[in-house]
Formats: structure tokens, sequence, C-alpha cells
């Protein structure tokens, strides 16, 4: 359960451990340790059993096994997988089998990876903790009285408490860098478009989901990442938004980063500074030209990313009749709060003009990363919340929201994005995220990559 993704494979593929007992370490491991922090909701035990022993057949008859030879993931609860419904963390939901795998997880199986459980979410992923009706509250293994993080939350916690070398989730406002940053693990919010959609079945989604929600994975190296998203990434019949642009290995072009400690100048936490400028630091002397210089327009990407997600989810989640079954009253206490302090996209003039100055914004950030191919900053501005804390009204709705600035602003703008740690800040991890220009996933893997290399690494963790 301490082995890298990279380190499985490697030993799978010549023999030194077999597929069968990687799986079987890892599901007692599940055993062990999901009692205690309920990241897990389902373990599918027989049927990645039966997956490791026809692997294992394979590569004892000379078969090539797959760049992912015998690695144990986690699968999010809303995306499909034929072994087990996807619930999206609704009671409603609860039978949902899906009638075929998404296009993401069948490259996975192909690859040689076995899913060993789903990971838990909020009801259908929309709030930054991990809570529902259906599984209950997965825990923070560092400190129980904090949020895990959402909306991957269990997928992060497995990853981190060894119970799967690598999860799969998503991120639509942040939902794979926060838990990951708030578990002491790496993760990856690729650009809009390179990896497909969560589910083949077309769905009628808002725009906004449709342009700033990616499917992406979590682990507890940066080469693991990399690893991944070889796999995952690539055009898919059933995604139209889905695009095929080649992965690079390595990057050997401009090494110049831009250091943003305090984004927008909303006020950032002193841990949480330091931590930045420890990852700045860390890729200085690494060889990197780190200049503290901020970013376009934070604060209006993070405005626009709040008023559209709010416009397009709120009144579709919150109105009677229109969601096809009830939420847990968290999720709808949290909406309705959230919108309370939101200036709402209510004329068609206001919401197009929205999605206009997204132009605009990306434009600017596409030149900005012409000088600065890196974005250092934060994950979140503040120490990971209680939990409770988003429910404690709308204040504490738009304090949250603006603590998670940079975070939306990837998503706004569709940019990928990696969550590192760096190391322990007091008795919880610490950790920065580093934003890359579109479609420069290798350029911010780099740029991770060397701010590990400068840390000790903090999981996988045995929770208390």
């Amino acid at each position: 359960m301490k082995l890298t993704a990279m380190e499985i494979a490697s030993r799978v593929r010549d023999g030194r451990l077999t597929a069968s007992e990687v799986i079987d370490s890892h599901l007692d491991r599940i055993a062990s340790v999901n009692p205690k922090v309920n990241a897990v909701t389902v373990t599918l035990e027989s049927q990645a059993r039966s997956a490791a022993a026809a692997l294992d057949e394979r590569i004892a008859a000379g078969e090539e096994p797959g760049p992912l030879a015998g690695v144990p993931i986690t699968v999010k609860e809303n995306i499909d997988l034929t072994w087990s419904a996807t619930t999206s963390g609704l009671p409603f939901a609860a039978g949902n089998v899906p009638a075929s795998n998404s296009s993401v997880v069948d490259r996975l199986l192909a690859a040689g990876a076995i899913p060993v459980g789903r990971g838990n979410m909020p009801d259908i992923g929309l709030r930054w903790d991990t809570d529902n009706d259906l599984f209950g509250r997965t825990v923070n293994p560092w400190d129980p009285a904090r949020v895990p993080g959402g909306s991957s939350g269990g997928d992060a916690v497995a990853v981190a408490t060894g119970m799967a070398a690598a999860g799969i989730g998503n991120d639509y406002g942040g939902s794979l860098r926060l838990p990951a940053h708030a578990a002491g693990i790496v993760a990856l919010r690729p650009s809009a478009g390179r990896v497909p959609a969560p589910s083949k079945s077309v769905e009628l989604l808002p725009l906004s989901i449709q342009h700033m929600a990616v499917n992406g994975p979590l682990a507890r190296s940066v080469a693991d990442l990399d690893l991944l998203f070889g796999v995952m990434h690539g055009a898919d019949d059933f995604d139209p938004l889905s695009v095929s642009v080649p992965h690079y290995s390595s990057y050997d072009g401009v090494r110049r980063v831009a250091v943003t400690v305090d984004p927008a100048g909303w006020g950032v936490d002193p841990q949480v500074a330091l931590a930045v400028r420890d990852a700045a630091s860390a890729l200085a002397d690494a060889g990197w030209e780190v200049e503290e210089v901020a970013p376009p327009a934070v604060d209006r990407c993070a405005i626009l990313w709040r008023q559209l997600s709010s416009t397009e989810n709120a009144p579709m989640l919150l109105t009677p009749g229109v969601f096809p079954g009830p939420l847990s009253e968290g999720t709808v206490q949290y909406f309705q709060d959230n919108i309370a302090e939101v200036s709402l996209l209510d004329t068609s003039a206001a919401y197009q003009g929205a999605w206009a100055e997204r132009f605009v914004h990306a434009a600017a950030w596409r030149a900005f990363h012409a000088r600065y191919p890196v974005v250092l900053g934060p994950v979140i501005t503040q120490p990971v919340p209680l939990i409770g804390f988003d429910l404690s009204g709308p204040e504490a709705c738009t304090e949250l929201w603006k603590s998670h600035r940079l975070l939306v602003t990837a998503n706004f703008l569709g940019l990928p994005a990696v969550a590192v740690p760096t190391g322990m800040g007091g008795s919880r991890p610490s950790g920065v995220q580093v934003i890359a220009r579109q479609n420069g996933e290798h350029i911010a893997l780099a740029a991770a990559r060397d701010i590990e290399a400068a840390f000790p690494a903090v999981t996988p963790v045995d929770p208390a």
C-alpha cells in the first residue's frame, strides 16, 4: 500500500509482484482503514480479484499487461463503471448501474488498472465537502474536525491512506485539487476537453459544467499523475467537446514562474503564504526564474465563475420538481446561502456578457502565460475549513469562495493545474498549485515535479 502506481506497474510487469498480491493487499487495507474514514463507498472485491487473476494469466502467457498493470484505483461515484451504480451520492440513484463504462474507465481498464472501490462525494459534486445522505461523511485522516475537501474527497482520502494507488475524480470548482491538498497528495486538473466526459450517455448539462468541469487523476506522486493522464487523455466519439492533443513527457521551454502569494489581494493566511514562498524557493533552486507578479483579473474570473455556476445550477437544484429527486439538507442549505450573496445573471444580456468577458480574460491569461509559463499560488488562501463552516450562513459561503479564488480561476478559463504538497504545516499537510497555459499539462507537471522533489512525502497516512 506504500508503493506508487509506477512502482506497482513495474513490479507486476517484471514478475516481482502478481496483480493478485497487489489487489489482495489493498483490499485488506480497505477493510482495515475505511471504517475509520468512510472514503470508499463500495468495495469491488469480487470484480477486482477476478480482474487481477485474469491479468496474471495474461502476463504468464506473455501478453502485454499495459502501462498500469495491476494498479489499484478508486473511481468516483459520478463516473460510469459497470461494476456498481453511478449514484453521484444521491439515495434515489442507488440502483443506477450504467449500461457501459465511461471512456475514461475503458482506457484505464485496457491499460491494466484495477478498480478496488468507489470514491465518496457530496450530492452531485457541487459542494466543497464530502458528505451525503446515501453514504455519509468522509473523514479527513489528518484532522477529523476539518473537511476532507470536495467533491472528490473519497478518492483523495483513499489514496492518501493507502487504500488505492490512484483515484479518478473530477474538478468543476477545485474538486480534484482541494481534496488532494487537504489529504497531502497530488492531483491534476486537466485542460478543458483533454479528458472525455464521465459518461457515454448524453445529458443536458449547463454550459459552465460543459466548459469548466473535467475528469482527472489523484495520486501520491507527480510521476503517477503523468502516467495516468497519458492513459486518460484524448478525443472520444461520445464527447463532442473532447480533443486530441499530444502529451509530452518532458518540458524544455522557458522556465519562468509568476508567483502570486495573495491572488487579487483579498487576504491570505500566513501559513499558506509560507507554503507558496517555500515552493517558489524550491523552483528557484531547481533553475526556474521566479518573479512575484500577479496574474491578470483573478478577481473578475472568480466572480464570473461564481455568477455563472450559481445562475445555471441553483435554480435547477432549488426549484421544486426540477431535479429528479431530493437533495440532502446540507446541499440545499449551502446553495440557498450561496446564492444569497451572488448577483445572478438573470437577463440574457447579462448571461451572454459573462461568457463574452470570459474570452477577454482567457486572452489576457494566454498572453501572460507566454511570458510566465507557470503561475504558482495557493490552493486555497485559508486553512482547510472546519466541518460545518460552509453551512454557517451566506457570509461564510462568500468567505469560502474567496479563499478558493485561484482554484476557480483555473476552472473558469479551462486551464490545467496541479496541486502538490509542500510537507507539513503544523499537524496538517501544506501545499500549493501550479497553473499552466491551455494544453500545457506537461509544463505544470514539470514544475510540480521540482516542487515535489524539495519536500518529503507525507502519505500514505494512518488515520487516528
